[in-house]
């Protein structure tokens, strides 16, 4: 399996294996891992985060990767840095003659490599924010769409992320910005497909093993070094319902209940965003994630041969 000019992508839902199938890939073919995941980029964030280093050694072999432990808990990390720091470490790795391969769960950095979507730094547009204030949250998804983006598929659950995609938007088509190429070789995207009540099963599970690996001390050293309860309840997940329980909003038992239940939620958002993908133009080979991993290897590897 020649690098070449080539990218591989391997996505798919949390508890997957998407990990331990980038890192097998990049072994065989002598690549180098991007991370695309939305969290792991902080340090300090680890177990909540799923940041497990261990699944980048190979017998004793250090599988190199980036883009993980690159910021401090408590700063903002967003779209624009991730399409920045990939552009940077992928002239890298090219330069290197090493195959990329990209790896995660979050659906819009992915896609905004997948279709070049080089953003501006946009600044804060208080003028164009105020026109916004008296809209409602569908007409705001409405005015969205009305914009030729990425970020007209952005989370318009949330408000503050609407706003701010539709200042993107407006800047972009203000400046008339071209995106510039990311990536201009042959792009693979691999995603890993598995029986939801299998999925469901392994998110259960990790939940309970990460609590008692210490999920919850990890958490209570954020707050005690000085990230903010506010922030942490803003990275979700994980981090959301275990500050909540530690300022006493939730019983044990009860924040347990509900961060299985959202990261159930968030792991079929996440299918919904790769389905977006292929309706939108990206073509996705999926892999059987039930097949031993040098099953897999041999299907990507066809693949990849035709």
């Amino acid at each position: 399996m020649k690098s070449g000019n080539r990218m591989i992508t391997i996505l798919g839902p949390t508890a997957c294996g998407k990990t331990q199938l980038a890192v097998a890939l990049a072994d065989k073919t002598g690549g180098e891992i991007i991370s695309a995941d939305s969290r792991q980029v902080y340090r300090g964030m680890t177990i909540g985060t799923g940041k497990d280093l261990d699944d980048y050694l190979i017998e004793e072999k250090k599988i190199p990767f980036h883009l993980i432990d690159i910021v401090a808990a408590g700063e903002e990390y967003n779209l624009f840095r991730f399409v920045s720091d990939f552009k940077n470490v992928l002239d890298e790795i090219i330069k290197r003659k090493k195959l990329p391969v990209l790896c995660g769960g979050t659906g819009m950095y992915i896609e905004a490599v997948l279709k070049n979507f080089a953003i501006p730094d946009v600044p804060v547009n208080e003028a164009f924010r105020k026109t916004l204030e008296n809209k409602t949250d569908q007409e705001l998804q409405e005015l969205l769409k009305s914009y030729k983006t990425l970020h007209n598929e952005t989370d318009t659950e949330n408000r503050r992320r609407l706003i701010r995609a539709l200042e993107i938007a407006h800047f972009a088509a203000e400046k008339k910005v071209i995106p510039e190429k990311l990536f201009e070789g042959e792009s693979y995207v691999f995603g890993i497909s598995m029986p939801r009540e299998i999925v469901r099963k392994r998110i259960t599970e990790r939940l309970h093993k990460r609590l008692e690996e210490g999920m919850i001390e990890e958490v209570k050293q954020l707050l005690d070094s000085g990230v903010s309860a506010s922030r942490l309840i803003r990275y979700g997940l994980e981090y959301k319902y275990i500050t909540q329980y530690l300022l006493e909003e939730y019983s044990y038992d009860e924040m347990v209940r509900l961060l299985n239940i959202a990261i159930h939620q968030f792991s079929k958002r996440q299918m919904t965003w790769f389905r977006g993908m292929e309706r939108r133009g990206i073509n996705i080979n999926w892999v059987d994630g039930m097949l031993p991993m040098e099953e897999k290897l041999k299907q990507i590897e066809s693949l990849l041969e035709k």
